[in-house]
């Protein structure tokens, strides 16, 4: 039984929705962040970034920055660019990209789903991730980037929201992207009702994207739990800000990869090699963008080369049967000898919303061998979180991404001033066992 709850949100005033609406922050790194705040001073940005707020010699993991961040969000609160939902409710939130609409219901899920299993991954995480997150959520004392849940689809739901988008919608923009985003607010208690009661059906949700946010806001309502050990089963801290979608709605996105160098290997030789696995067809003069599993575009020494999975190589496993495990196990690895694609620096990933013209240019800048992957199913990321499987890392891009800053989740504003003191009596020892150090 999945718990989908609805929740009390702190939104935009519709008047600031668009300015306010963010990219995730992981999108940008430092110079990119305080670039878009400086041109949009009230994105969500600012926030989620708060390092922006100070020069670039500061350390942007200190105490002060994270304070920096609730202080700043507080005070938009109080100029009216935020307003407070008192009530308990769904929201739906819609975005269309080149005319696909997909349409996710905005609640809180339960931390119990996610510890229990209820809340299926298919990503591991990497605790020094997590740690800004987990410090930006415990100060901030509320979290502002939904988690991207997806579930199989639900006729009644299906029928509920569309019949709640029949009502105006209380924002309605377009961001810089071309990426239109629509929200409207549940206002029916019957459906509200519903609502919950068809979640409740579900064996299972699945994180699609956001596993370390995820895991950073599980990881501080356990510490909640620690804390208040009297605080009810239903208290705010126990349940994290999602965004829940259908899965026969989403996009996956290929996640393609560029390597460093050859491996001591020249270009005949690295065909060759190919050739033992693929069908290779070129040199060919327009860029491969693979139309079917088990195709593969290779970019090596400004030339492309169709690559198609000769029949025996996949093996009979839902995630070694992935066309990145079978690329990363049978040529990455042993070839150009990238053993672990998580720490290995010869090794980028290029999201599929770039296209194939960056892989090119990558190509021409620092990287010598670029490969354009046919996208992962979205059957094919349920089965192996069914499973209880992991997939490689790198191995979905799902565009459009959720705006962060459209739905906050307040979790204990209690108990904001104990988690300043925490945060700057502990800082100096969680900086130095991950290995932080100024930027």
């Amino acid at each position: 039984m999945a718990v989908v709850r609805p929740f009390s949100c702190v939104r935009p005033a519709a008047e600031h929705a668009a300015e306010i609406a963010a990219l995730p922050y992981d999108v940008y790194n430092r110079e990119e962040a305080k670039r878009e705040v400086k041109s949009h001073p009230l994105s969500f940005l600012a926030i989620d970034r708060p390092e922006t707020g100070f020069p670039d010699t500061a350390d942007m993991y200190a105490p002060e920055v994270y304070a920096h961040a609730k202080d700043l969000f507080e005070q938009w609160v109080k100029d009216g660019n935020y307003v407070e939902d008192p009530n308990e409710t769904y929201y739906l939130y819609e975005l269309t990209m080149n005319d696909h609409p997909q349409t996710g219901i905005v609640a809180c899920s339960s931390v119990d789903d996610y510890v229990n299993g209820v809340i299926k991954k298919h990503e591991n995480t990497r605790e020094e991730k997590e740690l800004d997150r987990i410090r930006h959520i415990d100060v901030m004392d509320a979290q502002s980037g939904p988690i991207f849940l997806a579930y199989r689809p639900v006729k009644r739901l299906k029928e509920l929201v569309a019949l709640a988008k029949e009502e105006n919608p209380l924002y309605n923009f377009i961001s810089e992207d071309g990426i239109r985003h629509r929200v409207w607010k549940i206002g029916s208690g019957d459906m509200i009702k519903e609502i919950r009661e068809e979640f409740e059906k579900l064996p299972a949700t699945y994180i699609a994207d956001g596993h370390h946010r995820a895991a950073s806001a599980v990881k501080v309502a356990l510490k909640r739990r620690a804390e208040h050990p009297d605080a009810p089963k239903d208290a705010p801290f126990n349940y994290f800000l999602s965004v829940l979608f259908s899965e026969d709605e989403l996009t996956i996105l290929p996640y393609n990869r560029v390597v460093w160098d050859l491996n001591g290997h020249s270009e005949e030789e690295l065909l060759k090699e190919a050739s033992k696995l693929f069908e290779v067809s070129g040199p060919l003069k327009e860029a491969v963008e693979p139309k079917e599993r088990g195709e593969v575009g290779m970019y090596l020494g400004g030339t492309w080369y169709d690559l198609k999975l000769k029949a025996g190589i996949r093996p009979d496993d839902p995630v070694k049967g992935l066309d990145v495990s079978v690329l990363q196990e049978k040529f990455l690895a042993p070839v150009l000898g990238i053993g672990d694609p998580r720490t290995d620096k010869r090794i980028d990933f290029v999201g599929g919303i770039r296209g194939v013209k960056e892989l090119e240019r990558r190509c021409e800048a620092d990287m010598k061998i670029a490969f354009s992957m046919y996208p992962t199913s979205m059957e094919e990321l349920l089965s192996v979180a069914d499973a209880g499987l992991l997939m490689p890392p790198k191995s979905t891009w799902f565009e459009p991404k959720l705006r962060s800053g459209i739905f906050i989740h307040r979790l204990q504003p209690e108990v904001w001033a104990s988690r300043q003191d925490f945060w700057r009596s502990k800082w100096d020892c969680s900086r130095g066992a991950a290995g932080i150090t100024e930027t």
